[in-house]
């Protein structure tokens, strides 16, 4: 391997915010762990588009032996993931990469039937996953969503649910969580149907 500019993270100095990763276009720079990570050498092209986006000086650039530089080709699905964990269980609500951000709450099965989940829904936006049948102590649930709104202000809520009668268990728990927040934030309901197909797409 050759020497070439590349990107380099310093996690002490990273707070997790995911400025960064939508400024990386190539897809190279995901949050994992409340922490960016460059997860792939091959995606980043060294010019350093995300370096003003970090307002803690985490990232540099620097010199060393990497694989060379190679566009996605368009057959490649680039993950759109911007953080982890995302089981709602799991995700700390005050996380600096939840702060004032677009947010998914989707059913489990949803990115299962769309094919392009990724490209067409989850861009842009830090998401949640929770299953509304399956998931035991959703009182839990219904909390962080609370906090997610009051706390981390987060600017809208999408919430995805399968057209099966179980996820309508998932509008319920936005819709009490909203009820109890101080704040009002916009919220989109996307229903999706078992072939792939949107059945719903409109703002409540």
């Amino acid at each position: 391997m050759a020497k070439r500019k590349i990107v380099h993270i310093d996690e002490n100095k990273c707070n997790g915010c995911g400025l960064c990763v939508p400024n990386c276009h190539e897809g190279a720079i995901k949050v994992i762990d409340g922490k960016a990570r460059l997860v792939s050498d091959v995606y980043c092209d060294g010019l350093g588009a995300c370096l003003g986006h970090c307002p803690q000086d985490a990232i540099t650039l620097e010199e060393r032996e990497a694989a060379p530089f190679e566009l996605p080709t368009p057959a490649e699905q680039i993950s759109e993931l911007r953080q982890w964990p995302i089981q709602l269980h799991l995700v700390p609500p005050q996380a600096p990469y939840f702060q004032g951000k677009d947010l998914l709450l989707s059913a489990d099965c949803v990115a299962y039937a769309l094919g392009d989940f990724h490209s067409s829904y989850l861009r842009g936006k830090n998401l949640v996953i929770a299953c509304p049948k399956l998931d035991a102590g959703q009182e839990i649930y219904r909390q962080k969503l609370v906090e997610l709104i009051d706390e981390s202000k987060i600017n809208t809520l999408t919430v995805m649910i399968m057209e099966v009668p179980c996820c309508g268990g998932l509008l319920q728990l936005a819709r009490q969580a909203l009820a109890q927040a101080k704040r009002k934030v916009p919220v989109k309901l996307i229903v999706v149907g078992r072939q792939g197909n949107i059945n719903k797409d409109e703002w409540l």
